[in-house]
């Protein structure tokens, strides 16, 4: 399990859960038998097994093929989180983007590296360590809630994880309590259109993208902007920011 100086101590205690809800869900602005419902069931499952391979899927996540890699510099840059921010990297996979992130606030910025598996995290802390970083805190969430303590985040990052969360409604309503209203969140993640996007695309991606803004805006935030980055073809770039308080 990644260390223990590393982690976040669960919140859970300080989190009103609503009742019937799964364990970590806050009170959620859907009706709570939707909330409770996975979105796709086993959608994480090739990361729970007892023998991840992290170096075969850093080979996946950070290659010049996969269009995120190639074109990280620009997403960083259209990202525009200011130095000395409090960022959140949900679904922070091997450390891709929390790297980048943590060198683009500078050493009075802090990044939260979130993910659900062990393993992901203790390759980013072994990363944080060879590099001399040291403004990286790695959290294990859950697959209902970020694990991140309210109002403690200037902005957050999605990338291609979206479609991966199961409890879609409770993961955004913690992140959003997690957020400081008027926060920025960034989303980018997978086209789905029928006819056009390619068969592993259909398969794997639950919802297109106009899914996916009602999902988020139901819970709290307002879509700003919907940005053009050079390169980006099977990927959308969506900009919303933390609208309403947390409920409590």
């Amino acid at each position: 399990m990644p260390s223990a100086l590393n982690r976040w101590v669960a919140f859970g205690l300080s989190i009103l859960v609503a009742p019937g809800c799964t364990p970590g869900c806050p009170e959620p602005t859907v009706r709570q038998e939707d909330a409770r419902q996975s979105a796709k069931p086993g959608i994480n499952d090739a990361y729970r097994v007892k023998d991840l391979d992290v170096e075969e899927w850093s080979d996946r996540f950070e290659v010049e093929s996969r269009e995120i890699f190639a074109h990280r510099h620009a997403i960083v840059a259209a990202a525009g989180f200011q130095a000395g921010a409090t960022i959140a990297d949900i679904g922070a996979g091997t450390g891709l983007f929390t790297m980048l992130f943590a060198e683009a606030t500078g050493p009075q910025g802090r990044l939260y590296a979130v993910d659900i598996v062990p393993k992901f995290l203790e390759h980013i802390d072994a990363r944080t360590r060879k590099t001399g970083v040291s403004n990286v805190t790695t959290v294990l969430c859950k697959d209902d809630s970020v694990e991140l303590p309210r109002g403690s985040i200037d902005a957050a990052f999605i990338c291609d994880a979206y479609h991966h969360f199961e409890y879609p409604n409770c993961t955004m309503r913690s992140l959003h309590r997690a957020m400081k209203l008027g926060s920025t969140l960034i989303v980018i993640d997978f086209e789905r259109i029928e006819g056009v996007s390619r068969d592993w695309i259909l398969g794997h991606v639950r919802a297109g993208k106009d899914r996916v803004i009602e999902e988020i805006t139901s819970n709290g935030f307002a879509l700003m902007g919907d940005a053009e980055i050079p390169g980006l073809e099977e990927n959308y770039f969506l900009r919303f920011a933390k609208t309403t308080r947390a409920t409590k």
